[in-house]
């Protein structure tokens, strides 16, 4: 009897595609190409599983319309935003996720941002890349020191805790909000706020590691910027969806924020052009996890849920 059929619609890690070649009859995407609604429906009819990144996007209109052979979605990743849990739920779909194994790899690139948009790097950068680097002074490229200051936290899962962790090492007081206040265990000394207002108004440095819901979308507005220092840095490795765009950078020009470093946007891919005219924001293309280790833990992860389904049992990450 031949095994269940998952389909790849990105091009994972080779560890990754190497293992799932050698436990399922596979279906993968080696173009590595975008798939839109119309191919997840198609595809649904094709395979018993998935392994989907956040780019494909399991939508309640999807949802509806997709095969009954299609059992479970096993997310190569740790927000589900793109998915449409209850009706997927509704459907009798399976839905997983692979936690724990990014977060270290996400928070490095938050320390990244966070000290890319203190220091001016962008403009540094441009200024020595261009030939124009001609002079110093000590006032120039003067920028916000890191070491030392208030670092408000946003979302204290396991990518907050492990930027706290790092952040630490830089001397920085930790501040946070979360929907529960942590364990003394997890909290390590970090002080915590009921409110984000509160957390906001001693956040020298901001970083959100929060999930986007409902809730949480435009999560960071003009009221809430207003509330921060003067001359504060907000840093995003989430999901763009977190942030009003255009409130930033009205928040930038007013000299509100000294400056911002973004890993996500509103729109993925492309980000919002902008951001280019900025030399104070420090962008990159939400390469949070892109680490060889982490890609193929994350790869692992998803095909450990696949495993565990089709053996009958309850996955380790269902949702």
């Amino acid at each position: 009897m031949p095994g269940p059929t998952v389909w790849i619609p990105r091009r994972l890690s080779d560890a990754t595609l190497e293992r799932a070649q050698a436990s399922y009859d596979c279906i993968i995407n080696w173009e590595d190409g975008l798939s839109g609604a119309d191919d997840l429906i198609e595809m649904s009819a094709k395979a018993d599983a998935v392994i989907p990144c956040h780019s494909e996007h399991y939508s309640a209109d999807v949802a509806a319309r997709l095969d009954p052979r299609l059992k479970i979605i096993a997310n190569h990743s740790v927000g589900v935003d793109h998915c449409d849990l209850p009706a997927l739920k509704a459907r009798g779909i399976t839905v997983t996720n692979t936690p724990d194994v990014l977060s270290d790899a996400t928070a490095e690139i938050a320390m990244l941002l966070m000290l890319g948009a203190a220091r001016r790097a962008v403009e540094g950068d441009r200024m020595v890349r261009s030939g124009q680097w001609n002079t110093w002074s000590p006032s120039f490229m003067v920028g916000k020191q890191v070491s030392g200051a208030r670092l408000g936290i946003i979302g204290m899962g396991r990518v907050g805790r492990a930027f706290a962790e790092k952040a630490r090492g830089f001397g920085m007081s930790i501040h946070y909000f979360n929907r529960s206040r942590l364990s003394p265990e997890q909290e390590l000394g970090a002080t915590y706020h009921d409110t984000i207002e509160s957390v906001l108004a001693v956040s020298d440095f901001l970083s959100l590691h929060c999930p986007a819901t409902p809730e949480t979308t435009g999560l960071m507005n003009a009221e809430r910027f207003s509330q921060m220092p003067d001359g504060a840095v907000m840093v995003n490795t989430a999901r763009g969806a977190l942030v009003d765009e255009t409130a930033l950078m009205a928040a930038l020009d007013s000299g509100k924020l000294a400056g911002a470093g973004l890993d996500c946007f509103v729109t993925e891919p492309l980000g919002n052009p902008a951001f280019a005219a900025y030399q104070n924001v420090f962008t990159l293309p939400h390469i949070g996890s892109a680490t060889v280790t982490t890609r193929d833990a994350m790869g692992f992860r998803a095909l450990d849920n696949l495993d565990a389904f089709f053996l009958g049992k309850t996955p380790g990450d269902v949702l």
